[in-house]
């Protein structure tokens, strides 16, 4: 695959998980949020509760399953603490949650899934 195609498909499952959250009543505040430490591909808000997600995409439910690890976890973890101040407000929760999507499947979330 090549990384025009790796493209494609990462900002297809982003798409995919932003229109599941939105029907599960979340707003999307933000999409491919860039920090100097790394990216966050969807920012979501619901009532008092930020989420900063990481979307996986791969072939098969098999391959979506164990498409995330520790690694890519505290890199996410370290951009959500340096975009935190400009989308989490004064009293509300927030956490990492990770989506992950496998054609032909629904979407896997797993909510708060760092835990320092």
């Amino acid at each position: 695959m090549t990384r025009q195609q790796a493209e494609r498909r990462g900002r297809k499952g982003e798409t995919l998980a932003a229109v599941w959250l939105f029907l599960q009543g979340w707003r999307v505040l933000g999409r491919r949020v860039k920090t100097p430490r790394g990216e966050i591909d969807l920012i979501v808000r619901r009532w008092g509760t930020v989420a900063f997600i990481e979307v996986k995409w791969r072939k098969t439910a098999e391959q979506r399953d164990i498409a995330i690890d520790q690694y890519r976890l505290r890199r996410v973890a370290a951009a959500a603490e340096a975009a935190a101040q400009r989308y989490v407000r004064p009293g509300d929760d927030w956490r990492i949650d990770v989506m992950l999507l496998a054609p032909r499947h629904l979407p896997r979330h797993i909510v708060n899934a760092w835990q320092p």
